[in-house]
């Protein structure tokens, strides 16, 4: 019996002693890789932002997107509640800021209301990345960080405008979880190459650009505005509305846009 008890004994510590061996492998792999992810997310990332704005696409490598990111488009920290770009950030710093992260501190965020939160985000940061395309110094095209709840998840993207900050160059998300064939299909190539060209304003500024429900009557003067809507993922393509509506209106970057058409951000 004391054999017995023994025997059961050692396997219980041979066990335990594997498990924080592992543990401490493990962990150790999770810290040593955490730069490597971070610099892997930040890349495709970047893939993203440039195939939103038609610069490029999947088979850039890496140098090449550093490259263009020194070269042809520049980061800017946007002041939502000012209007206007910060002065207190250069381009690596505002390639470095996290306004994602910012919004989850009250001392640089704001909460939003049910009203005010159609984009189901909660808080929204005072700072925020845009991305800015330029030629011999005036503006091409303007790159704007968009994110709100779908069906299952937050969905994370850019929306391109031309240099008349209405007309759209390219639209896309490089993060969520939304259902494979369903709402997923807002990463199909087809959906997105429905959005060039489409209008973002009305004549008034107010952003009315939106995914309806089944196919647009292409010789309706509302067309410029309107999306095909996605089968079978009526939430998902409400929550592209709202984030759209939010980012783009007075609570959002409506404010910048307004004063950049003036030349006063």
């Amino acid at each position: 019996m004391s054999s017995k008890k023994d025997t059961t004994a050692g396997t219980l510590t041979v066990a335990l002693v594997v498990c924080l061996v592992c543990s401490v492998f493990v962990a150790g792999a999770a810290v040593a890789l955490r730069p490597t992810q971070a610099a892997n997310s930040l890349l495709d990332k970047q893939r993203s932002i440039l195939s939103i704005a038609g610069l490029g696409d999947d088979s850039l490598s890496g140098d090449q997107v550093r490259a263009m990111f020194g070269d042809r488009i520049k980061a800017r920290v946007v002041d939502l509640e000012a209007g206007k770009y910060s002065e207190d950030y250069d381009h690596d710093a505002s390639m470095k800021f996290d306004h994602a992260a910012s919004a989850k501190d009250p001392a640089i965020s704001v909460k939003l209301d049910g009203k005010d939160d159609i984009a189901s985000i909660k808080r929204r940061e005072n700072l925020a990345t845009v991305y800015v395309v330029e030629e011999n110094g005036q503006l091409e095209t303007l790159i704007i960080p968009v994110r709100g709840y779908g069906l299952w998840s937050t969905l994370h993207g850019f929306i391109a405008v031309k240099d008349d900050l209405n007309t759209v160059t390219g639209f896309g998300f490089y993060e969520h979880a939304e259902t494979p064939g369903l709402g997923g299909e807002v990463d199909n190539p087809k959906w997105k190459a429905l959005w060039p060209g489409k209008e973002v304003f009305d004549a008034n500024g107010k952003p009315v650009l939106h995914v309806i429900k089944g196919n647009v009557d292409r010789s309706s003067p509302a067309a410029k505005h309107q999306i095909d809507g996605i089968a079978g993922a009526t939430l998902t393509s409400n929550g592209v509305n709202h984030l759209l509506d939010f980012w783009l209106g007075e609570n959002g970057f409506g404010p910048f846009i307004k004063r950049l058409r003036k030349g006063e951000a």
